[in-house]
């Protein structure tokens, strides 16, 4: 069974895989993770059950050992049959030391219990980067973390240094967030005319400069989406605060993912087809005439 497993796999990792009463661990001390791997022996019994020998230390190994065993017992021994009264007592030693670790073993397991508990619950801020989510995001407002499409990007917030200007990382990006949330999206470059309605220099000139002029008012490539809607009510309040919504989505992505000198564009389209009361044109639907 652990040719199955990576060398070094903390055994923390392991048992949170595991439900509970489908396994035993027995703390086979003195610690040797630094030399050895963590998971000494895995034994799976009959029914089902596994049997894990770790290489930590026990409660009985930080205590002295005088606790537990004499400390002059190997001291005097007789001179006649020295080698029998020798293994004699290191037999009673290793009997104590079986005893000691079954004494401990409720507590011992108890504690490796809870370092998995911990593991389990610092697992999801590490793997998620939480704290950096919340570090980065420390200036959003209640309505933007309640924003349904803003929800779904505060995960990225730790990559945005390698998604703001990649068009094609935000395409994809807005892409999975319009679709979890049933809308269709389509990238499309759009010329915007950008006016600044207080300009700090004059925006004309008494004077002709032929293709050349001073002003308020350029043209410039952006970023556009097209977004389409697709319920059957278009002027709801749903609706409104669809729009709403991805308006402030947009403020967002701004801030977060679009390069600081670029613009991004939002294109609501809500297709409907046309009422028809009566026109020129046939329309055959699966070769029936539906026309009336």
């Amino acid at each position: 069974m652990l040719t199955n497993l990576p060398a070094d796999i903390n055994v923390e990792l392991l048992l949170s895989y595991f439900p509970m009463g489908k396994f035993k661990v027995a703390l086979k001390g003195l610690h040797k993770r630094n030399t050895y791997n963590d998971i000494i022996d895995m034994e799976e019994m009959d029914d089902g059950e596994v049997h894990i020998s770790v290489g930590r230390n026990s409660l009985y190994n930080a205590l002295p050992e005088y606790i537990f065993h004499p400390i002059d017992r190997f001291d005097n021994l007789p001179t006649y049959e020295e080698r029998k009264h020798f293994q004699d007592e290191i037999d009673k030693q290793e009997e104590e030391i079986r005893k000691a670790y079954l004494f401990f073993a409720p507590i011992d397991v108890l504690l490796l219990k809870l370092h998995t508990d911990v593991r389990d619950s610092l697992t999801p801020l590490a793997e998620e980067n939480i704290v950096l989510q919340q570090i980065l995001g420390d200036s959003l407002t209640d309505e933007q973390r309640n924003n349904r499409f803003i929800r779904q990007l505060i995960p990225l917030l730790p990559s945005c240094k390698y998604i703001r200007g990649n068009r094609t990382l935000i395409t994809l990006m807005l892409r999975k967030v319009f679709m979890e949330e049933g809308l269709a999206m389509r990238p499309k470059a759009i010329k915007h005319q950008f006016t600044d309605d207080d300009p700090y220099y004059e925006n004309s000139l008494d004077m002709t400069l032929g293709d050349s002029y001073i002003g308020n008012t350029f043209s410039e490539m952006v970023s556009s989406y097209e977004v389409y809607y697709w319920s059957d009510d278009e002027c709801t309040s749903e609706f409104l605060s669809v729009i709403d919504d991805i308006e402030m989505l947009r403020l967002f992505v701004k801030d977060y993912f679009i390069a600081i000198e670029e613009d991004l564009v939002f294109d609501i389209h809500h297709d409907e087809p046309p009422l028809r009361l009566n026109d020129e044109v046939f329309f055959n639907y699966l070769n029936f005439n539906t026309n009336i």
